[in-house]
């Protein structure tokens, strides 16, 4: 994997993310010791802080996966409420990779089955931040 994207994450998002880390209902999951080191890494900004173009948790966003240059409109959200068609679990790879990149970057991430997702961030098309919500 090449060097990730510098990433920014609200101090919102990060305390209820740790939550669900901490609280061994994902365990053994393999999606968990990816969105720690991706926690690891980011940058920590209030939520009234949180450019508009940045991917935070129940975003909708236009992504590019560059390999396949298929074109992709989803949400990232928390694991209990994926399921929903367009809907991506942060604790999914693409869910990872997604979160904290800015429209313009790039991230290269291994995907279950060995194949590296090319994923690039098109568009923001809703971002709770920057509609003023920030009690999710």
């Amino acid at each position: 994997m090449t060097s990730a994207p510098s990433i920014t994450v609200s101090s919102l998002d990060l305390g209820r993310l740790n939550d669900l880390l901490d609280s061994g209902k994902y365990a053994g999951l393999p999606g968990l010791d990816a969105l720690r080191r991706e926690l690891d890494r980011a940058r920590v900004v209030e939520p009234t802080e949180v450019p508009p173009n940045v991917v935070t948790m129940n975003s909708v966003v236009r992504c590019l996966d560059e390999a396949t240059n298929v074109t992709y409109e989803l949400v990232l959200v928390y694991p209990h409420a994926a399921g929903t068609p367009g809907s991506v679990s942060v604790l999914a790879p693409v869910g990872s990779a997604l979160l904290g990149l800015s429209v313009g970057q790039s991230i290269a991430w291994q995907v279950p089955g060995g194949r590296t997702l090319n994923l690039k961030v098109l568009e923001i098309l809703r971002q709770p931040e920057a509609m003023g919500e920030f009690h999710r």
